[in-house]
């Protein structure tokens, strides 16, 4: 999928722009903790899903944050907001290609 929209918890009018980070970032290589892994139970790397929120800045900009990406055991739909063990590589507002 090219982007979603997860609802927010506890208020089911705000939502958030997610899309797969490897569509904007072909070079993405996140590297997960261990102790996410565990939390949601996943045994093969196919077990996940990562999703990345993009965030509209106005004037056609958007960004992407690469440092905080959503990872999802794609059996369970178990889910959770991760902070990457390499995050110092990524940027917290990654400049996406802005509309025309």
């Amino acid at each position: 999928p090219v982007g979603k929209i997860i609802p927010k918890p506890m208020d089911l009018i705000s939502v958030s722009l997610v899309v797969s980070p490897f569509l904007a970032v072909a070079d993405y290589q996140p590297e997960i903790s261990p102790a996410d892994v565990g939390y949601l139970g996943m045994v093969a790397p196919t077990d996940a899903l990562l999703l990345n929120i993009v965030t509209l800045r106005g004037n056609g900009r958007a960004t992407l944050n690469l440092k905080g990406p959503i990872l999802i055991n794609r059996h369970t739909r178990l889910a959770k907001q991760v902070v990457l063990a390499n995050a110092a590589d990524y940027a917290l507002q990654h400049s996406l290609p802005q509309a025309n």
